[in-house]
């Protein structure tokens, strides 16, 4: 990693890109860099009811207040992407951080042992991709890539003066302790997650150099609709016995990595119940403590062999 920032980074006055803030951590992120004075663009494909208040009571125009705007967005699609960046240039002349939120638990559309061609796969047999890794691993990448262009070649550079150590810019991408560990239920977001880890160690030591900061936050179980809403994942879980992690922690965590001087580029942050750590590139011992796992693990591994042994598995139409 690189040595500690020098340049303080207060987010008041700053302008945020954040993918998938229409719901769950993302939305979380926004409301709480929007309520410290930061504008926020949000790209997602919709907001639900909480965050459509965020664009409604962040709407001023004024200079000396935050704003929210929300750009429909499938972050798959690079052109939308792209069309995100330029409306929230066009709208605040600027892009400070970039946040590419938006993720997937491995849904039954795009998941490893539900191939494409079966009937609840909406991956066809000759797309020559899978969503789910388009959306947790592409989006990501792509989505830093156009950061990193936007900060080093600013639009108006008479205005807007190009990122620097003087000058920091910041992009926080979002791993998991999946990305830690490993589990045969859901091996393409276990895979996704440990690539985010890579490439956020991979772009360490821009910090230094260029000013450009990209770290990690890597969440524990967190109560969000990727959990709440998806009964066959749910079922994973002790109600009882488990602790959750709120969104509002990962959140809080997510800005202790804009800001504090310590949490350098590449770093990636742990981030359980109550307790956050740095996660060390070598000689882990994995994440520990409360909101780090699930009880019921083994129902899913049941629903794996289960499938498995479903005649034709895997011969879908197309293949």
């Amino acid at each position: 990693m690189a040595g500690a920032a020098t340049t303080p980074f207060p987010v008041e006055g700053k302008v945020a890109l954040i993918t998938g803030a229409g719901s769950g951590i993302n939305f979380c992120f926004a409301s709480l860099l929007l309520s410290k004075g930061c504008n926020v663009l949000i790209a997602d494909l919709a907001l639900r009811p909480e965050a459509q208040t965020l664009p409604e009571r962040y709407s001023s125009k004024s200079d000396s207040k935050p704003r929210a705007i929300f750009q429909q967005t499938d972050v798959t699609q690079w052109t939308q992407l792209q069309r995100a960046f330029t409306t929230c240039l066009d709208t605040f002349n600027s892009i400070d951080i970039v946040c590419p939120g938006a993720g997937v638990f491995e849904p039954p559309f795009s998941n490893f042992w539900i191939p494409p061609g079966s009937a609840q796969s909406t991956d066809a047999p000759n797309s020559n991709n899978y969503t789910t890794l388009d959306i947790n691993v592409t989006h990501p990448i792509r989505a830093t890539q156009m950061a990193i262009a936007e900060f080093l070649n600013p639009r108006d550079t008479s205005a807007v003066p190009k990122a620097s150590p003087s000058n920091p810019k910041r992009v926080i991408l979002t791993s998991s302790i999946a990305g830690q560990t490993y589990g045969l239920p859901t091996p393409l977001y276990f895979a996704s997650k440990h690539a985010i880890i890579a490439f956020t160690r991979s772009l360490g030591a821009l910090e230094s150099t260029l000013g450009i900061r990209v770290n990690a936050v890597a969440p524990g179980v967190v109560k969000t609709p990727l959990w709440t809403e998806h009964e066959e994942k749910l079922k994973w879980v002790d109600q009882e016995k488990d602790v959750w992690v709120t969104p509002e922690e990962i959140a809080a965590a997510m800005l202790r990595l804009l800001t504090e001087d310590d949490l350098v580029g590449g770093t990636v942050l742990e981030v359980g119940s109550q307790a956050s750590r740095v996660v060390p590139a070598f000689m882990n011992p994995g994440p520990r403590g409360e909101g780090m796992g699930i009880s019921h693990g083994e129902k899913a591994v049941e629903e794996v062999f289960k499938a498995l042994g479903m005649e034709g598995w895997g011969k879908g139409e197309g293949r």
